[in-house]
């Protein structure tokens, strides 16, 4: 979660950067924030920083590889990463920031590693531009576990989502934060207005449901008034999240990828998914949701769910509250998705995770990690998640109920990670399996059945997977 410098302004330290990619002065704005108490705090737990004179790493300087930089703030209301300011106050390191162009970030990348100045860090996703699995195979990302121990009491509760990115037994991401990915956002003046129960307070009754979820899109639906249940391009992804299961994963005993395609649970959601779609409660454009920015018709009674993740709703409360709903006023609130009612009783949604990749060939990995170790540190700061709290109720408006329920939906989202590892595969592997996603969204009116799909990709996916594990094996062997 963001943090800003508003909220806690002990002392403001003004130093100067070179911004490398675009050659322009960049002037940081870091916070000092004292780990005292914290430490002391975790300690007690068992969770524990190096020491500032032995620590590997210490005094060291990270050069930083992305098109953006969460690393340092450059203005008084941009985030603050606290992570950083241990790194840069309690070990004198430094970090610098390598820039690159979004578009170029692969083969930039390349170049830099091919011309022996690698970077030694940069993001470590499973979704926009990810590095799992193929630019591990490419020798473009390293394993981290020389550097990194996820049986230490800092990282063990984060073992569970690294697991997910490994190849010969190793980890490939320094996993440092699970991130909440798709949520159901609703208009609660809507919700009363057409007297439905509040999801939230289903949730909590344990009645949230497929099924109370589905009836509520069937009641609400009236394309003559131009009003739909569904908006936007997440909802057949939230859906089929919701059962614990993606269609595309790694068998970690074995090492080999698989397509969980005729998984049952998954054709449940299909199934779901084809009757909303069918019966004309999702918005469609040329056979593609979205009616315009995200969160549309929520304030006006046009939109009854948006399933989306949590940034998509949160921001500037003059920006928000015009298209979702007046969010000081209580009106916006939000739910986990629906389980399955046929299912094994759990709330699932889908993971994101924030942290690290080194880099190939990196010149400083012990910089990285222990930066990493900080910012690993900071996520479970108490001093920080307070100040997380207070930003969310004081700069966003949001109220208890909100706060508490992020707080909900982190912990299903840590407690069960589903983690989507499909974003760095081969081509022709990829695009087939997002077609397959997005097979009835995109049907329009006459949307194919999730059978229809699967044996129209069925072939093509097996092919591919088999041809992807080919290339794993020789990785493994070589």
């Amino acid at each position: 979660m963001k943090r800003f410098i508003a909220l806690l302004l002990v002392l403001v330290v003004i130093v100067s950067l070179v911004g490398c990619g675009k050659n322009r002065k960049r002037e940081p704005i870091q916070l000092t924030l004292s780990t005292e108490d914290s430490e002391a705090i975790l300690q007690a737990a068992g969770i524990r920083l190096p020491d500032e004179a032995t620590a590997p790493g210490a005094g060291s300087h990270v050069v930083w590889y992305a098109w953006y930089d969460p690393l340092q703030n450059y203005e008084e209301d941009e985030v603050v990463n606290t992570g950083n300011w241990t790194f840069t106050h309690k070990y004198n390191g430094s970090v610098e920031w390598l820039e690159c162009v979004y578009e170029n970030y692969y083969d930039d990348l390349a170049m830099y590693i091919t011309a022996g100045t690698p970077p030694d860090a940069t993001q470590a996703t499973n979704g926009v531009m990810a590095l799992y699995p193929m630019n591990c195979i490419k020798d473009m990302i390293q394993p981290v576990d020389p550097w990194i121990d996820f049986d230490d009491p800092l990282f063990a509760p984060m073992k569970g989502a690294a697991d997910y990115f490994t190849l010969r037994g190793e980890h490939y991401h320094i996993v440092t934060d699970i991130a909440v990915s798709n949520v159901v956002v609703y208009n609660r003046r809507v919700i009363t207005e057409y007297g439905y129960d509040d999801p939230a307070d289903l949730y909590w009754n344990d009645e949230w449901t497929w099924d109370a979820f589905y009836d509520m899109c069937m009641d609400f639906t009236d394309p003559d008034a131009d009003r739909y249940a569904l908006d936007g391009y997440a909802y057949a992804g939230g859906l089929m999240e919701s059962t614990g299961q993606m269609f595309f994963g790694i068998d970690n005993e074995t090492g080999k990828f698989y397509a969980n395609i005729d998984s049952p649970e998954i054709e449940r959601s299909q199934d779901i998914i084809y009757n909303l779609v069918k019966n004309g409660c999702t918005y469609q454009n040329g056979g593609w949701a979205l009616r315009g920015d995200f969160g549309t018709g929520m304030n006006e009674g046009l939109t009854l769910f948006y399933i989306i993740a949590e940034w998509g709703f949160t921001g500037r409360v003059e920006e928000i509250s015009p298209v979702w709903g007046d969010v000081g006023a209580g009106e916006v609130m939000f739910a986990p998705l629906p389980r399955d009612p046929n299912g094994d009783g759990t709330y699932y949604m889908r993971s994101g995770i924030e942290g690290y990749s080194i880099v190939e060939n990196a010149k400083n990995p012990e910089g990285v990690a222990l930066l990493a170790m900080c910012d690993r540190f900071k996520k479970i700061d108490p001093v920080v998640i307070q100040i997380d709290e207070k930003q969310l109720k004081e700069k966003y408006l949001w109220s208890d109920e909100m706060v508490e329920m992020h707080k909900e939906c982190y912990r299903l989202a840590a407690a069960h990670p589903v983690l989507d590892i499909n974003n760095n595969l081969p081509d022709n592997l990829g695009n087939a399996l997002g077609n397959l996603t997005n097979g009835i969204i995109h049907g329009g009116s006459n949307p194919s059945s999730w059978a229809q799909l699967k044996e129209s990709y069925r072939e093509q996916i097996e092919y591919y997977v088999e041809e992807l594990n080919n290339n794993i094996s020789d990785y493994n062997n070589g």
